[in-house]
């Protein structure tokens, strides 16, 4: 799978550990970045990471920050962007089942290590359950974009 990935500086450690954890599992990773601790502001990061998911250069994106809340927000002014913050596995399963998600935000201070990468792992894993009722839901909430 091809993913895309950014953080700012405040997730720096967390995003360099998922991107080696992934490329372990044989995925292909778009990094965008930030590379440094240097102070830069999240929606930069965000944004190109959504943008190759919603151009179709990625099949997915993992965007990070300090609580995954400015990242997210972020992510989801892209179109075609559908973005969860999550900071738990049961989450992260269903968002995938239910609402197809396509980006995923994480909080490098609130979700530790170990739990991030179980997190990012059953993201990954899980697929859209095809649902007629969620599909219709997707629908409608995409449709907000126009």
């Amino acid at each position: 799978m091809k993913i895309a990935i950014g953080c700012d500086h405040g997730a720096l450690t967390l995003k360099n550990t998922v991107v080696a954890h992934l490329e372990k599992q044989g995925h292909e990773v778009t990094d965008f970045g930030t590379y440094t601790m240097d102070s830069c502001d999240y929606p930069d990061y965000a944004a190109q990471a959504a943008q190759a998911v919603a151009d179709g250069k990625c099949d997915r994106g993992i965007v990070l920050c300090t609580t995954g809340i400015g990242v997210s927000i972020a992510a989801n002014k892209i179109k075609g962007i559908r973005c969860a913050l999550l900071s738990d596995v049961m989450s992260a399963r269903m968002t995938r089942e239910h609402n197809d998600t396509n980006v995923m935000a994480i909080g490098a201070g609130v979700v530790g290590t170990m739990l991030a990468l179980e997190i990012v792992d059953t993201w990954i894993g899980t697929e859209f359950s095809g649902n007629e009722r969620h599909q219709r839901r997707i629908d409608k909430v995409m449709a907000l974009e126009k």
